[in-house]
C-alpha cells in the first residue's frame, strides 16, 4: 500500500505532467495544483493561469485534476 506521501506526489506530477502536454511551459504564467490525500479520500484542485493561451482552461485544469486521480488508482492497483 502507497503511503500518503507518494500518493499526493502521484497525483500532483501527473496533474502537472498533463498540463504540460497541452499547454507550452512558456504560456503558463502561473499553475497551482493542491492536492491532499486524507482517510483514503483523495482531492485534487488545478487552477492554471495562461493568459496567451488558445485552449480552454478551465477544461485543461478539470482533466488534469482526472488525470490525477487516474493515476492514483493506477498506483493501488500495482
Amino acid at each position: 500500500m502507497p503511503s500518503d506521501e507518494e500518493v499526493v506526489r502521484t497525483a500532483a506530477e501527473a496533474a502537472e505532467g498533463y498540463v504540460f502536454s497541452r499547454l507550452s511551459k512558456s504560456d503558463v504564467e502561473d499553475l497551482d495544483i493542491t492536492v491532499s490525500f486524507e482517510d483514503g479520500v483523495l482531492d485534487v484542485e488545478v487552477y492554471v493561469t495562461a493568459p496567451d493561451a488558445d485552449e480552454d482552461l478551465a477544461e485543461i485544469a478539470d482533466d488534469a485534476a482526472l488525470v490525477a486521480g487516474e493515476a492514483v488508482d493506477d498506483l493501488f492497483e500495482d
